[in-house]
């Protein structure tokens, strides 16, 4: 017997054809679907050469966390996905360096180091290839509103979770 049997008899009494009983099992799960991935979490891929050695040059898949309070949850170290300030079409993964009231010192290796205080409602994200990265080096602070999620795991081809890398942040100092 199969999952839908139940249904069945029902459909058939209103005359329903394979593709509205198609339908009656599509939508539901269309709408499960959306739900999942606009409210839990997504996996998405990740290229370039920004966040090496953490993450490969091409090929990895990233699950993206977005259950409800996944902002509240954020921590100095971890990865988020977000899109880019100059090119809205374009997503990145950067490692969150500084909050909402840290001061940040832009080029560490620089003479004349600058610091920059980050604003409320703001980020401060770098990619751990320091060299090869274009962040908020470039972008300034990052707006909340253009993270996407907190990149949990790599699924793919290696799969293997992805812990909070605040030990290995330079140039951040807090303001207490």
């Amino acid at each position: 017997m199969s999952r839908f049997a139940q249904f069945g008899p029902k459909l058939r009494q209103y005359g329903a054809s394979s593709a509205r009983m198609f339908l009656y099992c599509a939508i539901p799960t269309a709408c499960f679907i959306h739900t999942v991935f606009d409210y839990a979490g997504e996996i998405t891929p990740s290229c370039g050469p920004s966040m090496l050695p953490t993450l490969n040059m091409a090929g990895d898949m990233l699950m993206i966390e977005r259950l409800p309070g996944w902002r509240k949850r954020l921590r100095v170290g971890d990865l988020v996905a977000f899109t880019t300030p100059y090119d809205p079409g374009r997503r990145a993964v950067k490692r969150l360096l500084a909050e909402a009231g840290d001061t940040v010192c832009v080029d560490p290796k620089s003479k004349h180091p600058a610091f920059v205080l980050v604003p409320k409602g703001h980020v401060w994200l770098q990619g751990d290839n320091y060299n090869n990265s274009t962040d908020s080096r470039v972008y300034g602070p990052i707006p909340l509103g253009l993270l996407h999620g907190r990149v949990t795991w790599c699924v793919w081809p290696s799969p293997r979770r992805i812990s909070n890398g605040a030990d290995i942040l330079p140039g951040r100092f807090s303001d207490s």
